[in-house]
């Protein structure tokens, strides 16, 4: 789980991985035999038991930096990636931040240059709200709309959710899933037996080096078990 990749020195939420920083890292997966791909990509091959591999690589609230800093170091790596932009404010900034750097985020054109490109687009939401808090209304303008409008864009089907703040119940699941997604992605791995609604992922940022990528990548593999046998 990545968000902004660029030179900024002020990140006070920890969201922000520098394009050298970026290039270690991928430069650490491929010394494993390791390839960072979509997670479109990764769900197919482990539809097919060929997952083994692979790395689902997900840069949450859609910054503009992905294109012009992130795309070309994943290019230099062969490596795919899914985009979740906040598809109500694009070309806009992440004001839903009460302090931090203001950041521009992915304008349309933007969005159709990277399915160009071949990456994944997929939604989190319009306005980057906690849908734990939001009533149903909301909730569903918030999952089904944006599904909508992103499609729009792109003329393709939008078949993956992000949860805002990775935070999800049973009822924002539950709306997801009747939305016609096909996966969503929280962080911690979700109660019960929540499946592909609910696929847990590692927050990797600035501090990341090799030694806590590893440790890192033993957490996954535990995860992993986990949900196998859940």
């Amino acid at each position: 789980m990545y968000h902004s990749v660029s030179d900024c020195p002020e990140d006070p939420f920890n969201v922000t991985v520098s394009p050298a920083r970026l290039d270690r890292q991928l430069a650490w997966l491929t010394g494993r035999g390791l390839r960072g791909v979509s997670m479109r990509e990764l769900l197919a091959a482990r539809a097919r038991g060929e997952e083994r591999g692979l790395v689902g690589l997900t840069f949450d609230d859609g910054y503009a930096d992905f294109r012009t800093v992130a795309l070309p170091v994943l290019r230099r790596w062969h490596s795919g990636a899914t985009v979740f932009p906040v598809v109500g404010r694009l070309g806009a900034e992440n004001d839903w931040e009460e302090s931090g750097p203001r950041k521009r985020l992915l304008d349309a054109d933007d969005i159709r240059h990277l399915v160009a490109e071949g990456v994944e687009i997929a939604s989190h939401g319009l306005t980057h709200i906690d849908l734990t808090r939001a009533p149903d209304d909301v909730l569903h303008a918030e999952v089904r709309d944006s599904r909508a409008l992103l499609a729009r864009i792109t003329g393709c089907e939008i078949e993956g959710f992000c949860y805002p703040y990775g935070t999800f119940d049973a009822r924002v699941s539950a709306a997801v899933h009747s939305a016609g997604y096909r996966y969503a992605c929280a962080i911690a791995p979700g109660p019960g037996n929540a499946g592909d609604l609910a696929l847990p992922r590692i927050h990797i940022g600035q501090a990341d080096t090799a030694v806590r990528l590893e440790t890192k990548r033993r957490l996954a593999r535990a995860w992993g078990r986990a949900l196998e046998t859940s």
